[in-house]
């Protein structure tokens, strides 16, 4: 028996496309036939914007591109910047910068970890969690710089200003207490029936199948490569601090998953070395606001939450980027949206899609 394609819309406005995002999905009663991703609702030109602001007011960019991690957002931008200009920034700057990025990966890790279980059917418990505890982690955002989301804490040579007091005694509490919480979170999660029942075996990427689709992050680690930018080219002081790279067997949604919970104990590991090694010091090189870096290209990608991050730079000699391009990984990631989801069922797209974790502000820029 044979029956008539449907084309069916999810989005862009839906609650599952974790942003203005549309999958045009052609289906034969449940079953995916073919997928075609939808993107460009979220574009600002951000790019074209950099080269009409000094080299200083593109940070505010770079928050808004994966505004769930603005914190490494900044931190791909800054170094590209000092790699053009030649300004290394002191070593306390470096600490607060890693600090600050491994705590942003756990909250970005939090939302997709929550929105995943949302997506699967765990109405609001998960999800919950993981933002009560996000909280937690954006007051410290707040101590440092006053801002929460959208922070624009690094700067051309290190960052905005020192930690406060109060913000240590925070910290602490946090690095006591979370992995207790990690914990919790997993007790729920990991071995729930209903969770590997929908998870395992559904969506496979294979190893190869990443690497050649430019695939990073913890998209391609649960498909089990082994590639961290962190250990394959550090950077900031990434080569002064031990921790491991989870990696996944199987490629499927729950590897997806629970390499990004592994990922949020290592980020913890980090902080912890990084809080015993800091030393009192200038966070900032000495830097005019407006400078004219020497005509050349530069690109630092780092390994942000989602993936390879970078910023591609060139100057002109002028105060203002001549061209820049970001190397968005949700973007990259998105590429082989198609095979994962192709003969699985309309509920499997969703779970799917929530897997790869992406953020469509980055996406469409």
């Amino acid at each position: 028996m044979h029956t008539q394609p449907v084309i069916v819309n999810i989005g862009p406005h839906h609650p599952s496309t974790h942003g203005v995002f549309r999958m045009r999905l052609t289906m034969d009663g449940e079953n995916i036939l073919d997928v075609e991703p939808v993107i460009g609702y979220l574009h600002r030109g951000s790019e074209k914007l950099a080269e009409e602001r000094h080299y200083t007011q593109v940070i505010t960019l770079t928050d808004r591109m994966d505004y769930v991690a603005s914190m490494t957002n900044n931190q791909a931008y800054v170094l590209s910047c000092e790699q053009l200009t030649g300004i290394t920034p002191p070593d306390r700057g470096m600490y607060l910068r890693v600090i600050a990025a491994e705590l942003q990966r756990v909250v970005s890790h939090l939302v997709a970890t929550g929105f995943f279980l949302q997506d699967l059917g765990a109405f609001a418990t998960p999800l919950m969690y993981a933002m009560r505890e996000r909280e937690r982690v954006l007051d410290l955002f707040e101590m440092l710089c006053g801002a929460r989301i959208t922070v624009s804490y690094m700067r051309i040579g290190g960052v905005f200003q020192d930690a406060p007091g109060e913000f240590w005694p925070a910290l602490r509490r946090i690095l006591d207490e979370f992995p207790a919480f990690i914990d919790e979170l997993e007790d729920l999660i990991s071995d729930n029936e209903i969770v590997l029942s929908r998870t395992q075996g559904v969506s496979v990427i294979t190893g190869a199948d990443a690497v050649n689709a430019s695939i990073t992050g913890p998209v391609l680690r649960a498909s089990g490569v082994s590639w961290d930018l962190r250990k394959a080219a550090p950077y900031d002081v990434y080569d002064r601090v031990s921790f491991d790279v989870p990696l996944g067997e199987h490629g499927d949604n729950y590897d997806r998953y629970i390499i990004r919970i592994r990922e949020i104990r290592e980020s913890l590991k980090i902080v912890e070395q990084c809080v015993a090694q800091i030393e009192p010091g200038p966070v900032r090189a000495t830097m005019a606001m407006l400078f004219r870096p020497p005509v050349g290209e530069s690109y630092v990608p780092i390994e942000a939450p989602k993936g390879e991050l970078g910023f591609y730079l060139v100057s002109d000699g002028s105060i203002a980027p001549y061209r820049m391009h970001a190397r968005a990984p949700s973007l990259i990631n998105l590429t082989l949206l198609k095979q994962m989801l192709v003969g699985w069922k309309l509920s499997d797209a969703i779970v799917s899609f929530g897997s790869i974790d992406v953020n469509m502000g980055e996406v469409d820029r």
